[in-house]
């Protein structure tokens, strides 16, 4: 069989094959060599950059490497000035793998990568799917992803799903009529898994829930969905297993950097430390134990055309009790650190909480589709919700009884009803937005 999906990345320029038998060569390191096998990649690539690359050696402020913790922390705004001037030496635009970040973070920036590493990125995406039989020049996806309404990028993007065996559902109008529409193409395509954005998989979902169907029966093949980029929350995790009929697997991941955890067959959230190394800091930028919650910093341990090291990507989190060098988990994801709500007594909480909060009522009779939660100013909040009637004074008084009891009193709340919530340009939802 063509291996269409290999072959593209062979033909822009990305060393596939390479990649993976190197990829293969990181998972054979016993768990018990892991520990000094990570510390001299990390060595490797600090030194790398040191050496080759100008931008980082003045961070750093330093031409040789020390200590690993009295190294900088790679913040966004760092990287927010011309391409051009952050590449290392030997390698230009034409020759690198170049992006821009979703920006959900509030600092976008263009960003590169070298051309092997990238392919370490495939490399890494092909290994972790084929823990759920999945193989991407076999295997057919439904995606539930933004695409550019350009014609060019449009096309473009459609071309690429051609060579990747998927089809895309682009999800800027997730209304009942477009859902119909998607549940006819389950009907009549082999799919063998689903990946994209949390919320409008969730929102697929509760359309078929409406019409009590489960999507397997209309489309034996299926064997797995792969949500991303959006939280997951465990009552979506059960409705999505209820009514697509499959395991739900949760993938965090960055576009800068490569998957970053990934939900083993054992429902661990295995963080990736084959191309990655990922520590968890205190607000002095140093190391937590494990169970310990802090700020999610990430090595990328392969691309030596632009420097990752201790790049904070902008999220708390837990790594687990039982990580090791070899397999990290993570225990739990916090959320953005920029999407903390300040209160009027100085309290700070994540902003998700409102979300959870509020989500725990908003949604129990099956009337409102999604919502999100605004902060306006310290004490004064908006939630924009999709539903086919107003919420009810009952539903508003259980929400603000329940914010006032898990947070804290005195805030005021104003509820819009929408047709539709916006989403960013690639199509994410963001569940909790502040405007402070």
């Amino acid at each position: 069989m063509l291996k269409l999906f290999d072959l593209s990345l062979k033909l822009n320029g990305f060393p596939i094959a390479k990649a993976q038998e190197e990829f293969a060569s990181f998972t054979a390191v016993s768990a018990d060599d892991y520990p000094e096998f990570i510390e001299k990649r990390k060595q490797a690539i600090v030194d790398f950059h040191l050496k080759h690359n100008t931008f980082y050696r003045n961070l750093a402020g330093n031409e040789t490497f020390t200590s690993w913790n009295h190294l900088p922390v790679l913040a966004k705004k760092h990287l927010q000035k011309p391409l051009v001037e952050r590449l290392s030496e030997g390698y230009t635009e034409k020759t690198v793998f170049v992006n821009k970040t979703s920006g959900s973070s509030g600092d976008p920036f263009v960003f590169a990568k070298d051309k092997h590493a990238h392919a370490l990125t495939w490399a890494s995406n092909m290994y972790r799917f084929g823990w759920f039989g999945i193989d991407f020049n076999s295997s057919y996806q439904a995606r539930f992803y933004g695409i550019p309404l350009d014609k060019t990028g449009y096309y473009k993007e459609r071309f690429k799903d051609f060579l990747s065996h998927r089809y895309r559902f682009p999800i800027f109008d997730l209304s009942d009529k477009v859902l119909e529409g998607v549940l006819e193409h389950f009907k009549t395509k082999k799919f063998d898994y689903i990946n994209g954005y949390t919320s409008s998989i969730v929102l697929f979902a509760k359309f078929l829930q409406q019409r009590n169907i489960i999507l397997t029966e209309v489309c034996p093949t299926l064997k797995v969905c792969m949500v991303t980029s959006e939280m997951l929350f465990e009552e979506d995790k059960k409705l999505l297993e209820t009514y697509l009929g499959v395991p739900i697997v949760n993938e965090y991941g960055a576009s800068e950097l490569d998957l970053i955890a990934f939900q083993n067959p054992q429902g661990e959230w295995q963080v990736n430390s084959e191309t990655l190394f990922v520590e968890i800091l205190d607000e002095n930028n140093q190391p937590v134990p494990y169970g310990t919650e802090g700020k999610v910093v990430i090595t990328s341990l392969d691309n030596k055309a632009h420097p990752f090291i201790r790049y904070e990507i902008g999220d708390m989190g837990i790594l687990d009790e039982k990580s090791t060098a070899k397999k990290p988990i993570l225990k739990k994801l916090i959320g953005r650190t920029s999407d903390i709500a300040l209160l009027p007594s100085g309290k700070k909480s994540p902003g998700l909480t409102f979300y959870y909060v509020t989500k725990s009522i908003i949604e129990d009779d099956g009337n409102v589709k999604e919502f999100i939660v605004r902060q306006k100013t310290l004490d004064s909040f908006e939630i924009d919700y999709v539903s086919e009637n107003e919420l009810t004074l009952n539903q508003i008084t259980e929400i603000e009884k329940a914010i006032a009891k898990y947070l804290e009193p005195g805030l005021h709340f104003t509820y819009n009803r929408k047709e539709i919530l916006k989403r960013t340009a690639r199509g994410k939802l963001k569940q909790f937005q502040t405007e402070l």
